[in-house]
């Protein structure tokens, strides 16, 4: 027995050529819902932040999220296609976006404009992180109406068979992520912030956070049927968090050892 997925239409409609799908209106919720609480942090007394400054970092911030999703997909996933089709980089018609590569993106673009605003960069980076959870959970949302990235097999009573994922029940890991990584890690944030806390010690706690979910999550995800298991065990998601979960730790520790002159401002 397992439960019927429901079978979504990816595209919400279409006018000529162009299709509004359900994934990229995913992505526009996640963005505004951003620069919807980025204002609201931004507007409470002595922030210390602009709307101006909100723009320019949540301009920042979109282009790491795509640019950085985009190239670190095709450098984690896809290196050897890429190898053989360099301009596959720029197919982002055939879909592929990496979180792992889009954080790096992000946190590119908080050094850019830490650097030139002038401003700490711990302190820059507590002020992004809050809003990345909700773009989490509508993302790993619009992978679950497409039907992709499901789980590994399983006879739990709320297993799915997924279109593209053979006769058999899977684990709709989607929605695991969707959960954990947006809902619990948002909750998680907000809680921890409602105090001023170290400069650094919020992205710190995202950083692990996040880490920490995705690995446990992972032994419920079908690996990437090209590159499977490493060594038997760990897959490319978990070998990516690693660094997550010790960067984080660590940066936990490190900010309140070393308490920094600007307090993250509260939520």
């Amino acid at each position: 027995m397992a439960l019927e997925f429901p079978e979504i239409d990816p595209i919400i409609f279409s006018v000529g050529p162009l299709s509004v799908r359900w994934y990229g209106l995913m992505y526009l919720i996640g963005f505004a819902f951003a620069m919807w609480w980025a204002n609201r942090q931004a507007a409470k007394p002595n922030s210390g932040w602009s709307k101006e400054q909100v723009s320019d970092l949540l301009f920042y911030s979109m282009l790491g999220v795509i640019l950085g999703g985009r190239i670190g997909y095709v450098l984690f996933y896809q290196f050897s296609y890429f190898l053989e089709n360099p301009l596959y980089l720029f197919r982002i018609d055939q879909g592929g976006m990496s979180f792992h590569g889009g954080t790096l993106g992000v946190i590119t673009a908080i050094f850019v404009f830490a650097w030139t605003r002038k401003k700490s960069i711990f302190a820059v980076g507590d002020f992004v992180v809050p809003l990345v959870p909700v773009g989490l959970l509508a993302g790993r949302i619009g992978n679950f109406i497409n039907g992709e990235l499901w789980g590994r097999t399983t006879d739990v009573p709320w297993a799915m068979v997924f279109p593209t994922g053979g006769p058999l029940p899977r684990h709709p890991s989607q929605l695991y992520e969707a959960f954990f990584e947006g809902v619990v890690l948002f909750i998680i944030l907000y809680v921890f912030a409602k105090k001023p806390r170290p400069a650094g010690s919020i992205a710190g706690v995202f950083l692990l956070g996040y880490g920490v979910f995705r690995f446990a999550i992972e032994y419920f995800r079908e690996p990437d049927a090209h590159l499977g298991l490493f060594a038997g065990f760990i897959s490319m998601g978990q070998i990516l968090s690693l660094p997550m979960v010790v960067g984080g730790l660590g940066l936990i520790i490190w900010a309140y050892k070393k308490p920094q002159p600007v307090l993250a401002n509260k939520v």
